[in-house]
C-alpha cells in the first residue's frame, strides 16, 4: 500500500464520460454546481482531489451508487473562470486509489481513500509485451486519424510498462467501461494483456470503417454516374418525343383547366406547374409540389349537388329515421322552403348554409340526425370528430414547409365529399382542447362564421376556399366548455331527453327491429310487450337518451338467439315478468320514500351534461358553536348559496319559528350524496333553504316533491336554466310536485302534454312561500313552541 492517509477525507469529483489515469494531464470543463462548490472550497495551498468516473454519463446528479469504487488522485494545477459562469481546471493524475467510505455527499462528495499497490515483476514477458504495444500503436496510427506522430514519440520515451499501458489506453477512443477496467487492474502483466486486446480490436475497427467508407464513396460515384445517364436519357427522349415528366405535367395542366378553380387558385396552380417543370423528378421537392397540385385539382371548386326541394319528401325521410324532434325538423324544412322560394325567384341567387349546434344529452340522436338531414336534402354527409383535438393544424392544416404536411380536416372532408355543399357534422365540439400547438376552437371561428367562411384559408393550400354553401352542424353535450365567440356563431337547437312514452315508441319503431335483425332473428320469433319495454326503461336504465335502452334490448335479443341456437325454436314473448330472468335483478330502486322519512332531507333537481337528474340534500344538526359544514364535492357557487341560506335563516329565525340563538348551540352539516361526483351551480338555493328549515323546525318535507331555484341574500327567488330537463328528471323519478321560480313559468311550454297533466307545478318568487308549500303542517306542540319563541314578526326579504 502507498502512504496515503486513510483517515483524511478527500474531496471527490465525479466525471462524466472521462477516466483519468495516473500521470495524465487533462482539462476539465466544470458546470455542475456541486463540482463548482468543490473547487471554490479547495485550500489555497496543495490542491489535491480524487476524481472518479460515473457508471452512466447521462446522470446529472449522481449518488454514491452511480460512481465506480476505483479512482485517481489529482492535483489541481490551474483553475480558469469561463464567461458563462462555469470553470475549467487543469488536473494531473496522481495514483490509483480505492474509495472506501463517503463521509459527505452534500454539497459535494468527500471520502476516505486507500492507495492501490501495483503487482509488477520485471521479466522478459513484460518487456516483450511493452514492445508489442509500441508496435501496435504505430499500426494504429496508420488507420486512425486521431493517433499522431507525437503520440508515438511520447510512448517511445516511457520505459515503465505500467505507465506505458496507462498512457496508451488514455489516448485511445474507448468506452468509459473499458478504460475503467484498465484503471482497476492492479496486475501490470494482466493490464498489458488487456491493452493488447483493445489495441488490436481498435485497429480492426478502423480498418473495417475505412473499407466501408471506401464502398460508400464508390456507391456515391455510381449514383452520380446513374444520375448523369438518366439526364442524358431524358435529353434523348426529348429529342425523340415527350418524356414521362412532360406527359405528367400535361395531364396536370388538363386537370387544372377542368377543375373550375377561381382566378386566385388558378394563378397559384399555373405558377406551381411552371415551378414543377424546373424541378428534377428525383428531387424530394418534386413530390411535394406534385402532391400540392393533386390537392388543388381534386377539390370541388365548382361541383355541388342539387338540393331536394320537395318538402313533403324531406319530412318523410326525417320521420322515417327519427321520432319527435319537431323543432329540428322544422328548422330543416324552413331552410328548404327558403331555398325553394329563392330558386323560383332567381335560380342563381346564393344561399348561405345554416350553421346549427345540436345540444343535448348523449343518446338523443344528434349525430344520427345529421345523416338523416343530408339524406333529406339530397346532399353528401361528412362527419369529423373533434373530441380531444388540441392542434390548430387539424382545422387549418400544416404549412408545406413541414415534412408530410396535409390540409386540415375541413378541406380533407370536402375532397372526400367531392362536392362543395355537403352536410358537414362537427361532432363533440365541446370536447375541443387547447395546448402549445394552438387553439382549435379559435380556428373554427372562421369556419363557422357566415360572414367569413366564403374565403376560408387553409395553411396548406394558401388559397381561399368558399365554405358558404356547406351546411355545418355541430354537436355538444354541454355548452359551458364552448368559448363564447364560437357559441355566438351557431344557432343552438336543444335536444331534450325523452319521456317514457317516447322511449317506448322509439324502441318499438326503431331499436327493436334493428336489434332483431342484427341478432339473426325474425319478427315473429320475438315479441316485446309494452310493459316489458317500460320495465327496462324504468328499472334497468336511467338516461335522457336511448343508448342504454338499446343495449338492454340487444342483451335480451342475445339471450333469445342463444335459446334458438340450442334448439328451442318456440316464438318468445317478452313480458314484464320475464325481464328479471333475462336481465337479472333490477339496477334501480326508488329511495325516495325511505330517505324522505327524516327531517332535513329534500329532493333537488339538477341539470348535467347527460340530461336532468335528481339529487338528495341532507342536513343534520349537532351540538356546537354555529359552524356550517358542507360536503359532497361542492363547487364554489353552491357553497356560497349554502352560506347565503344560512345567513338568511339566522336573520329571520323568529319569523320561521326557529330559536334565534340556534347558531350558538349547534353546528349544521349539509351533505349532498354521490360524494365523488362534482356539483356546482346556484339553482340549489331553495333546496338548501328547505333542508335547513326542515331540520331546525323538525317538520318533514312533503313526499314526492322536488324543487329548484336560486335565492338572494334578501330571500328573492331567481330564475334558473334547464327547466325542461329538470322537470323530465323529476317525472322519471316519480315525483308529482315541483316548486319552480315564478319567472320560469313560461319555460313549461316546452314540456310534453302528458307531463303537464301528471305533475303539479308551484311557482314562488319569495323564499318564505316555499315553507308552507314544501313542509308538512306544524303539530300543535310545534305551534306552541314557535309562538313562545316569536317576539317580532319582522322579516327581511326582497
Amino acid at each position: 500500500m502507498t502512504d496515503i492517509s486513510t483517515s483524511t477525507a478527500f474531496p471527490v469529483m465525479p466525471l462524466r464520460n472521462t477516466v483519468l489515469f495516473p500521470q495524465q494531464v487533462i482539462p476539465l470543463y466544470i458546470g455542475r454546481e456541486r463540482s463548482l462548490k468543490l473547487l471554490r472550497e479547495l485550500p489555497s495551498g496543495k490542491k489535491t482531489i480524487v476524481v472518479v468516473a460515473q457508471r452512466e454519463g447521462s446522470v446529472e446528479n449522481p449518488e454514491v451508487t452511480d460512481l465506480f469504487e476505483v479512482g485517481t488522485t489529482a492535483s489541481v494545477m490551474k483553475i480558469l473562470d469561463m464567461p458563462d459562469g462555469s470553470q475549467s481546471a487543469i488536473v494531473q493524475g496522481g495514483e490509483r486509489v480505492l474509495i472506501k467510505n463517503y463521509s459527505q455527499t452534500d454539497p459535494y462528495f468527500k471520502a476516505s481513500i486507500e492507495g492501490i499497490e501495483e503487482i509488477y515483476d520485471a521479466d522478459l514477458e513484460t518487456d516483450a509485451m511493452s514492445a508489442n504495444i509500441r508496435t501496435l500503436f504505430r499500426e494504429l496510427s496508420k488507420v486512425a486519424d486521431y493517433i499522431t506522430q507525437e503520440h508515438i514519440s511520447l510512448l517511445s520515451n516511457i520505459q515503465h510498462p505500467a505507465r506505458l499501458v496507462d498512457r496508451a489506453v488514455s489516448m485511445m477512443q474507448l468506452s468509459n467501461a473499458e478504460k475503467q477496467d484498465i484503471l482497476e487492474e492492479t496486475d501490470v502483466t494482466e493490464r498489458l494483456k488487456k491493452a493488447t486486446v483493445l489495441i488490436n480490436r481498435e485497429i480492426q475497427r478502423q480498418e473495417i470503417g475505412e473499407k466501408i467508407q471506401t464502398e460508400v464513396q464508390e456507391e456515391i460515384s455510381k449514383s452520380q454516374r446513374e444520375y448523369f445517364l438518366r439526364e442524358q436519357m431524358k435529353a434523348i427522349k426529348k429529342e425523340l418525343g415527350e418524356d414521362d415528366q412532360t406527359l405528367e405535367i400535361k395531364e396536370l395542366e388538363e386537370k387544372i383547366s377542368q377543375a373550375g378553380m377561381p382566378e386566385e387558385a388558378l394563378k397559384v396552380a399555373n405558377k406551381e406547374i411552371d415551378r414543377l417543370q424546373r424541378i428534377p423528378p428525383s428531387s424530394p421537392e418534386y413530390t411535394v409540389s406534385r402532391t400540392y397540385l393533386d390537392w388543388l385539382v381534386e377539390l370541388p371548386w365548382n361541383n355541388e349537388t342539387e338540393d331536394r326541394v320537395d318538402i313533403d319528401e324531406a319530412l318523410k325521410i326525417l320521420d322515417r329515421d327519427h321520432y319527435g324532434l319537431k323543432r329540428v325538423k322544422n328548422r330543416v324544412l324552413e331552410f328548404l322552403s327558403v331555398r325553394k322560394l329563392k330558386m323560383e325567384q332567381s335560380p342563381d341567387a346564393p344561399i348561405k348554409g345554416p350553421i346549427l349546434c345540436f345540444q343535448g344529452p348523449p343518446g338523443t340522436g344528434k349525430t344520427s340526425l345529421g345523416k338523416s338531414i343530408a339524406d333529406a336534402l339530397g346532399r353528401e354527409f361528412i362527419r369529423i370528430s373533434l373530441g380531444g383535438v388540441r392542434d390548430e393544424a387539424e382545422i387549418r392544416g400544416h404549412r408545406r414547409t413541414y415534412i408530410g404536411a396535409l390540409p386540415g380536416r375541413i378541406i380533407q372532408g370536402l375532397k372526400k365529399a367531392k362536392t362543395r355543399n355537403p352536410v358537414f357534422m362537427l361532432d363533440e365540439v365541446d370536447k375541443l382542447g387547447t395546448d402549445f400547438r394552438g387553439d382549435p376552437s379559435s380556428a373554427l371561428l372562421e369556419v363557422l362564421d357566415p360572414e367569413q367562411n366564403h374565403s376560408f384559408s387553409d395553411h396548406y393550400l394558401e388559397v381561399t376556399f368558399d365554405l358558404s354553401k356547406v351546411m355545418f352542424i355541430a354537436t355538444a353535450n354541454w355548452l359551458d366548455p364552448i368559448p363564447g365567440p364560437l357559441r355566438d356563431r351557431m344557432e343552438m337547437i336543444d335536444f331534450p331527453g325523452y319521456i317514457e312514452e317516447e322511449k317506448i315508441h322509439i324502441a318499438k319503431s326503431y331499436l327493436i327491429p334493428k336489434q332483431v335483425t342484427e341478432h339473426a332473428l325474425e319478427e315473429e320469433q320475438i315479441t316485446f310487450m309494452d310493459t316489458a319495454i317500460g320495465e327496462i326503461i324504468g328499472r334497468y336504465t336511467y338516461e335522457a337518451g336511448v343508448r342504454n335502452l338499446e343495449r338492454q334490448i340487444a342483451n335480451v335479443c342475445r339471450k333469445v338467439a342463444r335459446e334458438r341456437a340450442e334448439g328451442n325454436e318456440k316464438p318468445r314473448r317478452i313480458t314484464k315478468s320475464s325481464i328479471t330472468k333475462l336481465l337479472g335483478p333490477p339496477r334501480r330502486h326508488s329511495e325516495i320514500a325511505e330517505r324522505m322519512a327524516n327531517y332535513g332531507i329534500v329532493i333537488g333537481l339538477a341539470y348535467t351534461a347527460v340530461g336532468g337528474d335528481i339529487l338528495f340534500i341532507e342536513a343534520m344538526k349537532m351540538e356546537g358553536k354555529g359552524g356550517l359544514k358542507l360536503t359532497g364535492k361542492l363547487g364554489e357557487v353552491m357553497k356560497e348559496s349554502a352560506q347565503a341560506v344560512y345567513s338568511y335563516i339566522r336573520s329571520n329565525a323568529e319569523r320561521f319559528g326557529v330559536d334565534p340563538d340556534f347558531y350558538k348551540k349547534m353546528d349544521i352539516h349539509v351533505h349532498i350524496p354521490a360524494g365523488a361526483v362534482p356539483k356546482d351551480g346556484p339553482s340549489a338555493g331553495i333546496t338548501l333553504f328547505t333542508a335547513m328549515i326542515s331540520l331546525l323546525t323538525e317538520r318533514l318535507v312533503k313526499s314526492n316533491l322536488g324543487m329548484t331555484g336560486e335565492i338572494t341574500l334578501r330571500g328573492a327567488v331567481l330564475p334558473i336554466g334547464g327547466i325542461r330537463e329538470k322537470v323530465m328528471a323529476a317525472n322519471r323519478a316519480g315525483l308529482t310536485t315541483v316548486i319552480l321560480p315564478k319567472k320560469n313559468e313560461a319555460d313549461l311550454v316546452d314540456l310534453p302534454d302528458r307531463v303537464k297533466k301528471e305533475m303539479e307545478f308551484q311557482f314562488v318568487d319569495k323564499i318564505c312561500d316555499v315553507i308552507d308549500l314544501a313542509l308538512e303542517p306544524e303539530t300543535d306542540e310545534q305551534k306552541k313552541a314557535k309562538k313562545a319563541r316569536t317576539k317580532t314578526p319582522k322579516l327581511t326579504e326582497a
